[in-house]
């Protein structure tokens, strides 16, 4: 089964200084964070806070091409765990057909923000995801969840591109 999420916020690990995406379901149940590259991030932070570049950035050139060929992208999936790594799947609507590709999730994130599909997590990996030690270091996941939650709404908007 799959759970639908948005995107709770975009902000830095505190200890490490990498970019996380926070992943939220619609009633607060479920929250994922996944830390992802700077370049991926500030792809993501650019659509989310409408900053137009002069040129399109890779993952716009990534929609233009998926509507020029009369695609649609119908949802991007959070997939699979291995390894502390997510795995995503990017679900395109070509002449009729579902085409799935695989992706990074912070590519399928990102083009998922500049074309308004929704995004999924398999509920396989959210519970994965509970046992996993994520992110670049070893996390504690209980501090994790606390740290999660004493969130306040305000640093979820403070990644700085």
């Amino acid at each position: 089964m799959q759970i639908e999420m948005i995107i709770k916020g975009l902000m830095l690990d505190p200890t490490t200084k990498m970019p996380i995406v926070i992943l939220r379901d619609n009633k607060g149940d479920n929250v994922l964070p996944i830390w992802v590259g700077s370049p991926e991030a500030n792809a993501i932070a650019l659509q989310i806070e409408n900053v137009a570049t002069p040129r399109p950035m890779t993952h716009d050139l990534l929609r233009n091409v998926i509507q020029d060929l009369k695609g649609e992208v119908q949802k991007i999936v959070v997939c699979d765990l291995k390894e502390n790594t997510f795995y995503a799947m990017i679900y395109l609507l070509v002449n009729e057909e579902v085409v799935a590709i695989d992706a990074r999730p912070s590519d399928a994130i990102a083009l998922a923000v500049r074309v308004k599909a929704p995004i999924f997590v398999e509920e396989t990996v959210m519970s994965e995801a509970k046992k996993a030690d994520l992110g670049p270091e070893k996390v504690d996941q209980e501090q994790l969840g606390e740290w999660l939650e004493s969130l306040d709404p305000e640093d979820l908007g403070k990644y700085k591109m």
